[in-house]
């Protein structure tokens, strides 16, 4: 592994190279109007929209499965699956291939924007909504200037039951 990984600012404190370490780094997306961040060492590669192969009786947010370089992997529409009204696909549709426990699954997402860098104090925690269902699986909110996004801890959201439902349709 290569040293220049590690190379702290040439003019700082040590403090300042704490922080630098505990940097998170997000993939920046969005699904309608809300922007969301997932992190980067998660996501494989990003890809346009294709078609998918789609399976029987799969609920709807699994739109299907592709074959990418000879993998079976699953495909999940983030707007159907957040409830954030019917989907468009268009030139600027991305999937994004997450690599998660060593599985391939392809995220659909409206489009994809930049990478950010978040330090511990930009992180902060998710509000409590008592009424809202499931939301285990938010980081918290980033945030960055004027700009606001919703992080979400992939591996939850995707080991939920999403994962032992995908396992069974492979199968």
């Amino acid at each position: 592994m290569s040293t220049a990984q590690n190379i702290a600012p040439a003019a700082g404190s040590a403090s300042q190279a704490r922080e630098l370490k505990q940097a998170l780094e997000f993939l920046a997306f969005t699904l309608g109007e809300e922007e969301y961040g997932v992190d980067i060492q998660k996501v494989q590669e990003l890809r346009g929209y294709e078609a998918v192969t789609r399976i029987a009786n799969a609920p709807e947010f699994i739109k299907g499965v592709v074959n990418l370089r000879g993998i079976i992997v699953p495909i999940i529409d983030m707007r159907i699956k957040f409830n954030l009204g019917t989907p468009t696909y268009d030139q600027f549709t991305v999937v994004i291939i997450l690599n998660i426990d060593g599985r391939l699954m392809g995220m659909v997402v409206d489009s994809v924007s930049d990478v950010i860098t978040l330090t511990a104090e930009q992180v902060k925690p998710a509000p409590e909504m008592g009424a809202l269902p499931d939301t285990d699986y938010l980081i918290g909110l980033g945030a960055v200037e004027e700009r606001m996004l919703i992080l979400v801890d992939i591996d939850k959201l995707m080991s939920s039951d999403e994962v032992g439902l995908i396992d069974r349709l492979e199968a």
